[in-house]
């Protein structure tokens, strides 16, 4: 029986379905809106929202819960690139630490007072090629 299983495969093994939700993940906290098909987008709301729901705890254990669903592995910043950040500048991040800052700075203020559905999906024509359904998934102003 198939009780409580609420998963969509869409078509992938374990592994490869966890490295494409936590790719699409960082794509969609970094630009803000992406366009997938629509079941891809069904799968990263559920995984979106709890990453915006993690981040308004802000705390050291769900900055780590994080970090380990986007899978980040942070490179230790060379003398230069920390003297450069201890300054301010912060074009020495890679992008991935720039995903964690905007992800429990920007986004968490913005969805400080709103209690979940922090994101909406907006349906497209289907796609050229394979007529797969196309859409929208972006976070909410």
């Amino acid at each position: 029986m198939r009780h409580g299983k609420d998963t969509f495969k869409i078509g992938r093994t374990a592994s490869h379905r966890r490295c494409l939700i936590a790719n699409m993940l960082k794509s969609l906290i970094e630009h803000e809106r992406i366009e997938t098909t629509v079941r891809k987008a069904k799968e990263l709301r559920r995984h979106a929202d709890h990453m915006i729901t993690l981040a308004k705890t802000n705390t050291l254990s769900s900055r780590r819960q994080a970090i380990g669903e986007l899978m980040i592995a942070f490179n230790a910043l060379t003398s230069k690139e920390a003297r450069a950040a201890k300054g301010g500048d912060t074009s020495a991040y890679n992008s991935d630490r720039k995903v964690i800052n905007k992800l429990f700075g920007d986004l968490a203020q913005r969805f400080v007072s709103r209690n979940g559905g922090y994101t909406r999906i907006i349906k497209k024509e289907n796609r050229i090629g394979d007529n797969a359904p196309n859409c929208i998934i972006e976070f909410l102003p």
